[in-house]
């Protein structure tokens, strides 16, 4: 165990004395035809190039949930208007590239990873993916099946159902009530040739952002991106919305489901990306999730899965879930675990600890020059400022023991609670009411 430990530390120690150095310095970024490019030299062989669609589920209305997801995936899944989907394929198997996407809250991306050698076959093909897709209506109905069979499987999921539900909740008739994968009968609903429309309307240079990570030369880079862009539309001014959930109140909402078990999740507030909180607040709540875990579990035998997280995006907000036969139980170990934090706040140890978990996972994650893309994409987007990617070992260290429990004490607050299971068990006043619930005994060990 010792050695482990050991081998942990020095590994943590290269990471940051080596990779994250090594990228300081050396990631630029430049603005082509108004569309910024991030550029990150990786050292290695291999090309991943990111384009971004900015807005995410602000992009359409709750009847169209899916849309985007459908359309990203149609961009290698039905061909271009040179290729068809097999020959498409094939191309891309014979110098062993990929071509993939996805759709999120809050922006889409599009992906080609290659190795540098074959930059000049796969980019050919990267761009008439995105500048001439055909949506062909019979390929377009098998991904639509595919996307159906998906959603029906995550709706039989109870972890997937919770995570809907108090989504929903808590940000009804908000975009973020939104599932980017749609719903059975949003995609039900959808055709090629509606798909493909939609695509053209945010296949625009307002909304985009393109990251490179691989070691192309600027002027190769400059060249094939104006190429590019020459024919994609400037499209409308784009500013992404950003906010903040508070819940006026506690609130708590059952949903009858014969679960083995039953299925609490809370949504609370969270600091807007970009402000001086929001580190603090990532490492409260991660010393917060193992606080969780040992009251709960551990402590008092409520639950094999309690967590607590950050959702980080435009709108960022804090989750508190459980799976218990003891709802009640648990809602008074748990407020009375947040009273309890609120009150002596952390420790210089947590703190301490919390910062090395945080940033050896951090760049753990990075290895890869695709997570390093994502990572990229995510502080631009989300955070409007790219570099925070490669800076974010220095501005973790500076966070402070009271920068952290000031930050909990002011987002933990009104809890938008959500249920599922048998509610014979739950008494919803528990998670309503001010005052915190009795405190349960302790269960005995034998």
């Amino acid at each position: 165990m010792k050695k482990v430990f050991q081998y942990t530390i020095l590994l943590f120690s290269l990471m940051v004395s080596t990779g994250a150095s090594a990228q300081l310095g050396e990631a630029y970024d430049m603005t082509i035809n108004g569309v910024k490019v991030i550029v990150q030299p990786s050292g290695n062989g291999i090309v991943v190039i990111q384009t971004i669609i900015k807005g995410g589920v602000e992009n359409y209305p709750a009847a169209k949930a899916g849309i985007e997801s459908m359309a990203i995936t149609a961009l290698t899944e039905c061909g271009t208007s040179k290729d068809d989907k097999n020959s498409f394929k094939n191309k891309l198997d014979r110098v062993s590239a990929q071509m993939y996407g996805n759709s999120g809250m809050d922006y889409a991306t599009f992906t080609m990873n290659c190795i540098k050698g074959d930059f000049g076959i796969v980019w050919p093909l990267y761009a008439d993916a995105m500048k001439s897709p055909r949506f062909d209506a019979k390929e377009f109905d098998r991904i639509k099946q595919d996307a159906i069979n998906s959603i029906k499987s995550n709706e039989s999921n109870p972890d997937f159902a919770i995570d809907k539900m108090a989504k929903q909740n808590a940000f009804a008739g908000k975009s973020y009530a939104k599932d980017p994968n749609g719903t059975v009968e949003t995609v039900t609903k959808l055709t090629a040739a509606d798909t493909k429309a939609y695509w053209q309307s945010i296949f625009t240079r307002s909304r985009m952002v393109i990251v490179v990570v691989g070691d192309i030369e600027k002027a190769v880079l400059q060249e094939k991106v104006t190429q590019l862009l020459e024919k994609v539309p400037a499209g409308s001014p784009y500013k992404q919305t950003k906010s903040s959930y508070t819940a006026p109140a506690n609130t708590f909402k059952p949903q009858p489901r014969e679960n083995a078990t039953n299925y609490v999740q809370g949504i609370s507030s969270g600091p807007q990306p970009g402000t001086a909180d929001f580190n603090a607040y990532i490492l409260a709540m991660r010393v917060f999730s193992s606080r969780h875990f040992l009251e709960v579990r551990s402590k008092h035998g409520l639950s094999y899965a309690p967590g607590a997280w950050l959702s980080q995006g435009n709108t960022t907000y804090s989750n508190i879930y459980v799976t218990t036969t003891e709802p009640d139980k648990y809602i008074a170990v748990a407020r009375q675990l947040i009273d309890k934090v609120k009150q002596e706040g952390f420790t210089e140890d947590e703190l301490k600890n919390i910062k090395t978990q945080y940033l050896t996972n951090v760049y753990y994650r990075q290895e890869t020059n695709d997570a390093q893309a994502g990572s990229l994409a995510f502080n631009e987007v989300v955070h409007g400022n790219w570099k925070r990617a490669n800076t974010i070992k220095d501005d973790v260290k500076k966070v402070t023991l009271d920068e952290m429990n000031n930050a909990f004490r002011k987002y933990v607050s009104n809890i938008t609670w959500s249920y599922q299971g048998d509610t014979k068990k739950v008494t919803p006043a528990l998670y309503t009411q001010k005052e915190t619930p009795k405190m349960p005994e302790e269960k005995k060990a034998f």
